[in-house]
């Protein structure tokens, strides 16, 4: 059975571990093709998403830590110049015929799936609460997806429904910037 919360300081190691085997820099190179990560980030940044941001959802599968999702402020996410270019961006998107900005809007992602419950409920599971939790704050889900992810662009399009707003170029990489209503639960 699937459980799915708010993260601790407790689980960090276990989601520091689980994200290592599917970052850019540490991925098996036959992996990449089901998926990547791009961010890498520290025990210093997740202690901070967790403290300040209770942005780290955990889903668990017999004790063990199967999938993550972040989501934070765009404040939080402004140190990575990623995110600080959608910042500058955002108010050039619209999403249901509004503007988006740093008040009505949220960076989602990035998502881990252990590759051992792919293809199950657990990525819709752990967005539904996680989008359950960011829409106490705001109605507005922002993300962006490496058009190379082939697999996450279809599990987001597809299985979760997230559309795409716009496409851009960032950092010699072409992306996908997609949105999603916080108020609409997923249909499972």
């Amino acid at each position: 059975m699937i459980t799915c919360q708010v993260a601790t300081l407790d689980d960090i190691q276990e989601v520091l571990s689980l994200h290592s085997k599917y970052q850019i820099d540490t991925i098996n190179e036959e992996d990449k093709k089901d998926g990547f990560i791009t961010t890498a980030f520290t025990k210093e940044q997740l202690t901070k998403l967790i403290t300040e941001e209770s942005g780290l959802f955990i889903a668990k599968k017999d004790k063990k830590i199967v999938a993550y999702v972040m989501a934070a402020s765009w404040q939080f996410w402004s140190i990575w110049p990623m995110f600080k270019y959608m910042i500058e961006d955002l108010n050039n998107v619209k999403f249901n015929n509004e503007v988006l900005s740093v008040e009505n809007s949220y960076q989602y992602g990035p998502v881990c799936v252990d590759k051992e419950v792919r293809g199950t409920e657990v990525l819709k599971k752990i967005f539904n609460f996680a989008r359950e939790q960011m829409n106490k704050k705001y109605p507005i889900l922002v993300t962006f997806i490496n058009k190379i992810n082939t697999r996450s662009f279809e599990a987001h399009t597809r299985k979760l429904g997230l559309q795409v707003v716009k496409e851009f170029e960032f950092n010699n990489n072409s992306y996908y910037e997609l949105c999603y209503d916080t108020s609409k639960p997923i249909s499972f």
